[in-house]
């Protein structure tokens, strides 16, 4: 007989977004995420961090003070980074599973790469004028959708000791 207990494609991927925000450097968010196609091939993986290249022992990791010394400026969102990351320069139709709701940012580049749904766990910033205004692109766009995920797992255990 067949396990029951195995993940839904929508946990699977959320996980895989997860998993990739363990590799961000950021100190106060890290945010994965991981775009799917509709063959349920994983394409494109990301997270929050500095371009390429650019010191993130020089550049600032502060969410406070003068613009030019936080954060902000520098960081490239999972998103973007997993579009840019992605194997295939054609998106359309393509599922897109991240952590956080996207800033408007990232939902421009969302849009602009066809992908046709976003999944997310956390509308925390919901109130944000970043967030209001992605979900105003969002809901004038008719070929994208998105849901937040809801899922009876609060946790998925890695165990890197496996029996051979």
């Amino acid at each position: 007989m067949k396990r029951t207990d195995y993940l839904s494609w929508d946990e699977y991927f959320m996980a895989v977004a997860l998993l990739s925000a363990k590799r961000s450097k950021d100190p106060n968010t890290q945010v994965g995420a991981c775009v799917a196609n509709d063959q349920n091939k994983i394409v494109g993986v990301g997270y929050n961090g500095f371009p390429l290249g650019c010191s993130d022992d020089e550049l600032p990791w502060s969410r406070d003070g003068a613009y030019l010394d936080t954060k902000y400026p520098y960081v490239c969102h999972a998103e973007l980074n997993a579009v840019l990351n992605s194997i295939s320069y054609d998106l359309r139709n393509c599922r897109i599973y991240v952590g956080l709701f996207p800033c408007n940012e990232c939902t421009k580049v969302i849009i602009q790469a066809g992908i046709k749904e976003i999944i997310y766990l956390s509308d925390k910033y919901k109130d944000t004028d970043s967030v209001k205004a992605s979900k105003l692109m969002l809901e004038t766009s008719p070929d994208i959708t998105y849901r937040q995920m809801k899922t009876q797992r609060s946790t998925i255990l890695i165990d890197f000791s496996i029996d051979e």
